[in-house]
């Protein structure tokens, strides 16, 4: 007779018990999965943005529009209705055609709001760079992520939804790209590259002696035939807020350099104003001049006028 689905339960955690109490500790398997969520009035190029990303993760999963923009931890229970336990919900501003991003943990935090700036997707800049889709890709991060514990929890972040398991059902068993994340001016700079096999093409203008042959091959040596080529999209993230919880919670970390559009749109307008005020009063003061000039000659005339009456 042949076992039981019970019987082969009770046997797999007999087995797990003893493995324990020998020592040997089994590795769990790496289940990531995105849930990737727009608001409602993104504009062509950010749904654009939006679908190249899904492309890159093929771990992820797209949802329909958000009509709320006031009741974002709404987003932990449409995570937890498709099984997945990272969030990606790019928000967008209709009167300055901004476009904010929200990286978040779900259901426990943290969550980290980006304003993405510098957008460039696959199908506008049209780079010569190529991969399979649903490879996974090799997650790169600069320096500067060890610096600061707010970088560090954005790196954390960022790895967990861009890092492809091993798992994932619709991944393929390639490693044919790199995804950079550096920091440059306090923003991240978001770069995808393909791996070619075929060394970088040599510059004509550089001399053929014996000498650069010799070095061109030290470096070709060097590099194992490997050079990159940018796939895209391209993007830039300026951090405003991390968050201790997902979507909400208290203000781990805040961005006091950043200036939001409304406010540097505000500003511009003053500006503007107080340059039509100085212009108006200028021209003001312009013509009370010209009217005291005319009144001057005016009394003037009077003046000559009476003497020659007098000794007439």
């Amino acid at each position: 007779m042949a076992p039981t689905s019970a019987v082969k339960d009770l046997k797999r955690k007999r087995d797990e018990t003893e493995d324990i109490s020998n020592g040997i500790t089994t590795n769990t398997s790496y289940k990531q999965r995105v849930l990737l969520v727009s608001s409602r009035g993104i504009t062509q190029r950010h749904r654009h943005l939006l679908n190249d990303i899904h492309s890159l993760l093929p771990h992820s999963k797209k949802d329909s529009k958000l009509d709320s923009k006031h009741h974002l931890p709404l987003l932990n229970e449409l995570a937890y209705l498709s099984n997945s336990n990272n969030c990606l919900f790019f928000e967008a501003r209709r009167k300055y055609q901004d476009l904010y991003l929200w990286a978040a943990k779900t259901p426990n935090g943290p969550s980290v709001r980006f304003h993405v700036m510098n957008i460039h997707t696959m199908e506008e800049i049209k780079m010569s760079g190529n991969c399979l889709k649903g490879s996974r890709p090799v997650i790169v991060f600069g320096n500067e992520f060890d610096q600061t514990e707010s970088w560090r929890l954005v790196k954390e972040c960022l790895s967990n939804i861009f890092a492809v398991p091993k798992t994932a059902r619709k991944a393929k068993p390639f490693v044919d790209h790199v995804i950079t994340f550096s920091i440059v001016d306090g923003k991240v700079w978001f770069r995808n590259f393909q791996i070619l096999d075929t060394p970088p093409p040599v510059d004509p203008s550089e001399p053929t002696t014996s000498s650069t042959t010799s070095k061109r091959k030290e470096k070709e040596d060097k590099k194992k035939g490997m050079s990159l080529s940018e796939i895209g999209p391209r993007f830039v993230l300026n951090p405003v807020k991390i968050f201790e919880g997902s979507f909400n919670g208290a203000t781990i970390f805040e961005n006091k350099e950043f200036v939001p559009s409304s406010q540097s749109s505000h500003l511009f307008k003053k500006d503007r104003a107080n340059k039509y005020l100085q212009r108006k009063g200028a021209q003001r003061e312009r013509e009370e001049r010209r009217e005291e000039a005319e009144r001057g000659q005016d009394e003037a005339r009077d003046s000559e006028i009476s003497l020659g009456r007098v000794f007439a």
